[in-house]
């Protein structure tokens, strides 16, 4: 009886992942792409395209073991600039043929969500944003800007919010994830880097550029960074957040510029900016689950 339940359940479980795949592959092919002429004008005219699909946390811890998640219908803010860069780099790819194919998508997704491009159980995954960001610039995707803009300084900051609040991660009672992930965890505390405190952001606002991508950090200890969005340029003149927001419970453009933003977001200390690179190299499939 045991083993029948068990094959009845991996047969479901099959069924499930078939279904999600056909799903998915189907909204990829009613997706509107337009390439720009950069890659941070096609990031903007891509984001824009989810413009009001909703917010939803944890979207990728959804499934049993960790595999490579595409969801379309709704958004986290990681999910939503993971999607959109991913999109963005495989319409520039695809040249002048009609679109990107969803392969190409797909290696690019996996490249910027998992630690050099491999998906290697839950700790591969960069959970932590500056470790995002870290690993995405060593693969030559983008490249951290922050120190370029006027009132930028330079710190260290402990990190360590994972490991303090198992209760979030179920997955880090696994002894060998959670090593990993303390590791991790370690590695970002000793490396320092440059940021934009929130007093200097409206001096550094007027450098952004369309499409840059602007990573708010976080006040509380222990945290690094607690959000990220687009920057794009608005009809005043002043550059405001594309994000998937969890205050307006949607994909939105913010009402008011990043420095204001900022400024009324009072668990925030910050941001930092990285820009996508125009001459980056095709991405492969590289393995993993």
């Amino acid at each position: 009886m045991i083993k029948l339940s068990t094959t009845l359940f991996l047969l479901f479980l099959s069924l499930v992942v078939v279904q999600a795949q056909d799903t998915t592959a189907s909204e990829f092919r009613s997706l509107t792409l337009t390439t720009g002429k950069t890659p941070a004008e096609t990031a903007i005219l891509t984001g824009k395209q989810f413009l009001g699909r909703p917010y939803v946390p944890y979207t990728l811890d959804q499934t049993p073991t960790e595999q490579l998640v595409v969801n379309f219908r709704e958004f986290d803010c990681t999910t939503y600039l993971e999607s959109v860069l991913a999109l963005t780099l495989a319409l520039h790819d695809a040249g002048s043929k009609p679109g990107p194919s969803e392969q190409a998508f797909r290696n690019y997704l996996t490249r910027f969500r998992y630690r050099n491009g491999r998906i290697d159980g839950y700790a591969s995954r960069l959970h932590y944003f500056s470790d995002w960001l870290r690993d995405n610039e060593r693969k030559g995707l983008i490249t951290d800007v922050s120190n370029e803009l006027p009132g930028s300084i330079t710190v260290a900051k402990p990190v360590s919010y994972m490991t303090s609040a198992m209760y979030k991660y179920p997955q880090l009672r696994d002894p060998n994830t959670f090593k990993q992930v303390a590791l991790t965890e370690a590695s970002l505390s000793q490396q320092s880097f440059s940021f934009i405190p929130v007093k200097n952001i409206r001096q550094a606002e007027a450098q952004l550029q369309d499409g840059d991508i602007v990573m708010l950090l976080a006040a509380r200890p222990g945290l690094d960074m607690r959000h990220v969005g687009f920057a794009v340029r608005q009809p005043n003149g002043r550059m405001h957040l594309m994000h998937a927001s969890s205050d307006q419970s949607a994909v939105v453009i913010s009402p008011y510029p990043i420095s204001d933003y900022v400024q009324l977001h009072k668990r925030l200390s910050g941001v930092r900016v990285a820009r996508l690179r125009s001459n980056t190299t095709p991405a492969v499939a590289v393995g993993g689950k």
